[in-house]
């Protein structure tokens, strides 16, 4: 069923601002995967590729609580959230009216706290169990324009601070809950004047809300954004046009990112939830989910159905929940721990090789083939144990390498190009901790976030 048939226009648009101030640089990470959601650096500083507790490890520092978000790098400053209070611990839950959201601004240098500013949250939440215990109550990353940062914290709503870490406004988009009891994880896109975000489980509807009030600028209802837990990406289709495009169950929607108005949708993807996001490079868009989903790329442009104008390829490969990245003219993903590489403009595999643990066991040779995996899905790993083969992080390509974090806290990293050549597995600790984020980079630096600490990993650093 096209979940297109379900998009309902709600007429609340209103003009923006032509263009707007960003002062973040290049070298900043500044939203979910960095520049546009690509997993890609603009930076050309050379990145460590092995490190340890003892090695290239510039500073560790305990959170205050866990997390799924992603850290973001902004200048000096690094940004992350964390939620405490309640539901820290599977066995003992506690009390939900002690719940509360943080957003937390550290010295990139040293890693000590500058501020940390808590959220309470609304109520009545989620309750802390089953899969949404999976990720929690701090999902969504953050985004930041180099004068505010823009948090999304589900029922909660979205929260703006300024860089001193005053909070300027909070905005709700809906207390609802996804069906299944899956949260909610989408992060908040910018775009001129407009914080653009996917209350997918909330609301059901995509809000654009102005940078500096919090107001509601437009929103559009969309029942087919039920089940969707990626992060938007804008697309330039022209000098005049910008496409934000998500992936949906079953499809991918091109909308207007001034209006929220849906332009194009394109069929093709089976699956019934979306949990990665789609990555963009120059004006084709990548889908590759799991579940039995399939990958599918496609022009950005076009109107209505464009199924038949603007599919550049289909395929039968199946991911889990991390986000592809796009290099060079290569498509890679990861699906229990199986390394995927697949030509970006034909869709033929070019390797599938399996990441060889930090214990030694060597990766079997490359399969041919079509492409394809295994069947995808949650597992049963989360804060208990057993995290090792979900695939919550996504990789990210830095200095020609591409970096991945399992969760259960062993760090790949993989020579870039048409051959497999992994160069080392890492574990910044022994401990146990859940590392579902994706991790950061920025200025040659490397930020990987777990539920109990932030590591930055930087070279040369011996202990």
């Amino acid at each position: 069923m096209h979940t297109r048939r379900h998009f309902i226009g709600l007429g609340l648009s209103a003009a923006v601002a032509a263009s707007w101030s960003d002062n973040a640089t290049a070298a900043d990470w500044s939203r979910f995967r960095g520049p546009n959601g690509s997993g890609v650096t603009a930076d050309t500083e050379p990145v460590p590729d092995s490190w340890s507790a003892e090695k290239n490890l510039k500073w560790k520092i305990p959170l205050p609580g866990p997390g799924s978000s992603c850290p973001i790098i902004v200048g000096d400053k690094v940004f992350i959230t964390c939620w405490s209070g309640y539901g820290t611990e599977r066995r003992e839950r506690g009390d939900q009216k002690n719940l509360k959201r943080h957003l937390i601004c550290l010295n990139r240098n040293t890693g000590k706290t500058i501020w940390d500013k808590s959220v309470a949250a609304v109520l009545p939440e989620d309750d802390y169990g089953g899969m949404f215990a999976e990720h929690g109550y701090a999902s969504h990353t953050p985004a930041c324009d180099g004068e505010k940062i823009y948090a999304f914290f589900g029922k909660t709503g979205v929260v703006a601070f300024d860089m001193n870490g005053k909070q300027l406004w909070q905005t709700s988009v809906g207390t609802g809950s996804d069906p299944r009891g899956w949260g909610s994880a989408c992060s908040p896109v910018l775009y001129k004047n407009l914080v653009i975000i996917t209350a997918s489980a909330e609301a059901e509807t995509l809000f654009g809300l102005d940078k500096d009030t919090g107001k509601i600028v437009w929103k559009q209802e969309a029942g087919g954004l039920g089940s969707t837990w990626g992060t938007p990406v804008l697309v330039p289709v022209d000098n005049e046009r910008t496409d934000l495009v998500i992936g949906v169950p079953n499809e991918i929607w091109g909308l207007n990112p001034d209006t929220g108005k849906l332009r194009w949708y394109c069929p093709g993807l089976n699956t019934d939830s979306f949990c990665s996001s789609v990555v963009a490079d120059g004006n084709v868009v990548y889908g590759v989910e799991g579940r039995g989903g399939g990958s599918l790329a496609v022009k950005a442009g076009g109107s209505d159905d464009v199924s038949k104008t603007h599919v550049v390829w289909s395929g039968r490969d199946n991911n889990r929940i991390g986000t592809p990245v796009v290099h060079n003219g290569l498509l890679y993903f990861i699906s229990n721990k199986v390394l995927n590489c697949v030509d970006a403009k034909t869709g033929e595999r070019v390797y599938q090789s399996r990441l060889a643990s930090s214990d030694g066991d060597a990766a079997p040779p490359d399969r041919g083939g079509p492409p394809g995996g295994g069947r995808p899905g949650f597992g049963g790993g989360g804060r208990g144990g057993g995290m090792g083969g979900q695939d919550y992080g996504s990789p990210i390509a830095a200095d020609n390498k591409l970096y991945y974090v399992a969760r259960n806290g062993e760090a790949f990293v993989v020579k870039l190009g048409r051959k497999f050549e992994q160069i080392s597995a890492n574990r910044v600790t022994t401990e146990s901790e859940d590392f579902s984020a994706t991790p950061a980079v920025s200025e040659g630096e490397l930020f990987i976030r777990s539920s109990k600490h932030l590591y930055c990993i930087a070279s040369p650093v011996t202990k």
